[in-house]
């Protein structure tokens, strides 16, 4: 980024003594990811990709509706039904075309956040449910990232850095149940609020990336804007944190998110070979191989698909039919892939199932 650009567009920031040109160049040379392009999410990244943020990553799988618009500023009646993502970017690279925008139309799963948030320096959380926040928060502090998080409910916000040892278990070491904290379609929310939040966590980000101020790393922020009255709460590394979170990538990806949090996951059913026969004979079916390609032995009686559980997601455009059976060496992968595949999916409207007893009861029922 030359600095004459830098002069004409970001002129009064860099004009602030601790900010600079220097200031504006480790912007220029910064990147952030923000999950949730919603209500928090809109105006952090209006104001980040404002200031000139040199790569921002955005990810969102929901489309734009209409209840969205009292809150949600990057998005107008012309929007509804689009992809929020879509309508993001557009609306951000008109505003600054010197930066770049990565895109991703998905949830954060435990299938995938490791290969998305490794690729940014800072990652904000503006989701609204806890099954996102705790997930986003043990990858960013497996990975190391530094993690900007907001929260906003009715008429009161709150707003942290994790980083340093400290992350959002030494607040909240067990989630709630669902349904116990209404999030803001349940409960409501004014729409100034994440306004407000959301560029505090912008600010942190910017904070952060130059090094300019004191960033709410170790302290909680909590704003109340009926009364305006704002205060913080120290936070501190507990030892519940550490005992309750995953401590590395093959933890995490075994930690079944909703379920932690008590939402009931779609049921991935286990069927039989027999059964497996049946619905072969009568509907078009994609039967998917998740073991390694080196596994044997081969499925020889049907016509299959074989992706490593480690690749569904590189190539899950693969399955193509309504019903999806997924086979493995013992019948553990198989119900792992069907999760996944469930969270990967839109609409989830497929007939998703996993063979039981795996590649064994197969050859056993073949046999018969």
């Amino acid at each position: 980024m030359e600095h004459k650009g830098l002069t004409e567009r970001y002129q009064r920031q860099i004009q602030l003594k601790e900010f600079g040109v220097a200031g504006q160049l480790k912007l220029s040379q910064a990147s952030v990811l923000v999950v949730g392009a919603g209500g928090l999410g809109c105006p952090a990244l209006l104001y980040l990709a404002a200031a000139g943020v040199g790569k921002i990553g955005i990810v969102d799988d929901g489309l734009v509706e209409m209840s969205n618009l009292h809150r949600q500023v990057l998005y107008g009646t012309q929007d509804i039904g689009k992809k929020k993502v879509t309508c993001a970017k557009e609306v951000l690279q008109r505003m600054n075309d010197d930066i770049e925008i990565e895109v991703f139309a998905a949830r954060v799963t435990s299938f995938n956040a490791f290969e998305i948030i490794a690729a940014y320096d800072i990652i904000i959380d503006g989701t609204d449910n806890f099954q996102s926040r705790y997930l986003i928060n043990d990858a960013c502090a497996i990975l190391n990232k530094p993690l900007v998080y907001g929260a906003i409910s009715r008429y009161e916000g709150q707003v942290s850095v994790f980083t340093s040892g400290i992350n959002y278990r030494d607040i909240f070491p067990y989630p709630p149940k669902d349904g116990e904290v209404l999030n803001c379609s349940e409960a409501g929310v004014l729409n100034v609020l994440p306004g407000f939040i959301g560029n505090l966590l912008a600010n942190e980000c910017i904070k952060l990336i130059t090094g300019i101020g004191e960033v709410l790393i170790g302290k909680l922020l909590v704003y109340n804007i009926l009364s305006s009255y704002i205060y913080t709460i120290e936070i501190s590394p507990t030892e519940r944190s550490a005992q309750v979170r995953p401590l590395s990538k093959a933890d995490f990806e075994q930690v079944d998110y909703p379920s932690l949090c008590g939402i009931e996951a779609p049921r991935q059913d286990e069927i039989s070979a027999d059964e497996l026969n049946s619905l072969y004979s009568n509907r078009e079916v994609d039967v998917v191989d998740v073991r390694e390609d080196f596994e044997l032995p081969k499925i020889s009686h049907y016509t299959h698909i074989r992706i490593p559980l480690s690749s569904l997601h590189k190539e899950i455009s693969v399955i193509k039919k309504d019903t999806v059976v997924f086979v493995c060496q013992s019948g553990k992968r198989s119900l792992l892939a069907a999760q996944r595949y469930r969270e990967l999916i839109s609409p989830q409207s497929k007939a998703v199932f996993s063979l039981k007893g795996g590649i064994a009861s197969l050859e056993a029922g073949i046999k018969r």
